[in-house]
């Protein structure tokens, strides 16, 4: 599924955002462009990007998939593969950087809700398996992700919510993989969700629908999470977190050997400093790479945002490895650097023999608030790396099981009992004597 041979090891890429109009390109979409930005990703040795078409330009009533924008995209493919990258891409677009984008059938006068409505799941699937079936044919297209994020859609603090429950959640989730897979069968598909299916409680959308449904696991690592805030920019838990999150999806993953993909990380400022981007860069792949079982690294994002573009979150206008005119900045060289020395023959990571015990429930509906920032399981964690471990998470109802903690390479047990921590409930747990 790639126009070029790689070496073995993790793929490396980025999240493309246009360096013209931003997501809007695809109102004036200039494929000369979208070269001239490939060209200067490929520059750094990247292997791969992710896309995003947006869902209401794309399909702008719901039995109208628009043929054009469905061939515009497959231009963007090419021009891809004519330079060495493979694609993914996102489809129900979705949230993006602070903005919505749902098409005019699911909002307002005729507002239904995105996950269980039969007739917005009807739409919804025909989107998908339609964009999945018009990149099948192409070797550079790696698979869907379902959308970007879109978990956030399902609960607070969303302004106007389509409230779900776990299992529908769950439902919807099988229901558009399926559709994927009839589009283009054989291909990566997969969803994608914010930390709050980590770390909040309550939150419909969960750790085990996260490590146990589609192709692979997609982590989201954001600093701004509180872990910048509480700890500091060149904390270990900053340059930790990503790793803790590839490490915290193994816990609920059926298959000891299901790939993760760090489908999103950067350095927002100013919790990472401008001047300390590229070391903030540097730390993170090198924590992820020690991580076994690592599908790739796919870097957030391409080009900065124009600042002619208004109202976006302060941080996001400088997230690029690119500016708007494509120079390259420090974090892109520190990226760059980091494929290259990756691939020159950098062994694979050695399993992660000590784990962590997690005592949460299997289908990791409850407790998720002691993995977030400042949580006695995430303090735990990043007391354990700071010391010098390299910790896997291993969740208690596991712990015994001699078959599964072969499989992946556990031999040690620590506890929060152990380290005279708290309890996932809060709870004083003094260490053993």
């Amino acid at each position: 599924m790639t126009n070029r041979p790689l070496p073995p090891g993790p793929r490396f890429g980025v999240n493309y955002t246009p360096s013209q109009g931003w997501f809007h390109h695809w109102l004036d979409f200039d494929l000369d462009a979208v070269r001239a930005d490939l060209d200067s990703v490929a520059a750094l040795g990247l292997d791969h990007i992710r896309v995003f078409p947006l869902w209401p330009l794309f399909q702008p009533n719901r039995t109208l998939i628009r043929p054009r924008a469905v061939e515009q995209l497959g231009r963007l493919v090419d021009a891809a593969g004519e330079r060495g990258l493979d694609v993914a891409v996102d489809g129900l677009q979705g949230h993006l950087s602070s903005f919505d984008f749902l098409p005019a059938w699911t909002q307002t006068w005729h507002r239904r809700n995105l996950f269980t409505d039969p007739e917005v799941l009807d739409g919804q699937s025909a989107y998908l398996r339609t964009l999945a079936a018009a990149l099948a044919d192409r070797p550079n297209f790696l698979g869907m992700t379902l959308g970007n994020e879109i978990n956030q859609f399902s609960g607070d603090p969303h302004p106007d919510p389509d409230r779900v429950t776990p299992d529908q959640a769950a439902s919807w989730l099988r229901r558009m993989l399926a559709a994927c897979a009839e589009g283009a069968p054989g291909r990566l598909h997969l969803h994608a969700a914010y930390d709050a299916a980590w770390y909040q409680d309550g939150h419909p959308f969960t750790p085990a629908h996260a490590a146990r449904i589609g192709d692979a696991t997609a982590v989201h690592s954001w600093v701004f999470n509180g872990t910048a805030q509480r700890h500091g920019h060149d904390s270990v838990p900053v340059a930790q977190h990503a790793a803790y999150l590839v490490e915290l999806s193994k816990a609920w993953a059926s298959d000891p050997r299901r790939p993760v993909w760090l489908q999103e990380v950067g350095a927002p400022a100013p919790h990472i400093p401008a001047d300390r981007a590229a070391e903030f860069t540097r730390t993170t792949v090198a924590a992820v790479l020690d991580c076994p079982d690592l599908w790739g690294i796919t870097w957030w994002c391409s080009h900065d945002v124009d600042r002619a573009l208004a109202d976006f979150p302060e941080l996001e206008y400088s997230l690029g490895l690119l500016t708007n005119d494509r120079r390259v900045k420090p974090a892109g060289r520190a990226l760059a650097d980091a494929v290259a020395e990756a691939r020159a023959g950098a062994p694979a990571p050695a399993p992660r023999s000590t784990a962590l015990v997690l005592d949460l429930p299997e289908d990791g509906t409850a407790g998720r608030a002691a993995c977030a920032p400042g949580g006695p399981y995430f303090e735990a964690f990043m007391r354990l790396a700071g010391d010098g471990a390299r910790p896997s998470v291993v969740l208690a109802a596991r712990a015994d099981d001699p078959a599964y903690l072969a499989a992946r390479g556990i031999t040690e047990l620590v506890t929060l009992r152990d380290l005279g921590a708290l309890d996932p409930l809060g709870a004083t747990v003094p260490p053993v004597a």
